[in-house]
């Protein structure tokens, strides 16, 4: 099963990386964690390797992928379950 994500949140320690996805509602003051995932800082490098080299095919088949500009202010929301 897919979920849509429109935030990331990653934080990091010494021994982990956890990346929470999270759905922002359209009016922008709530949002729902759809899930975390923890991961090792080399599996960390790894996804973000992986993900770059996709991006680079991506664009070469399709073109420069336009990036929107960041939200302001930064997301600052309440969760619900």
């Amino acid at each position: 099963m897919g979920l849509y994500s429109n935030l990331l949140m990653i934080h990091h320690n010494v021994e982990e990386f956890t990346l929470n996805f999270i759905y922002i509602f359209p009016n922008g003051t709530q949002g729902k964690l759809l899930g975390s995932m923890i991961v090792s800082p080399g599996h960390a490098k790894r996804i973000w390797r992986a993900l770059g080299e996709n991006i680079a095919r991506y664009e070469a088949q399709f073109g420069t992928i336009k990036e929107a500009p960041e939200p302001a202010p930064a997301p600052n929301v309440g969760f619900v379950q």
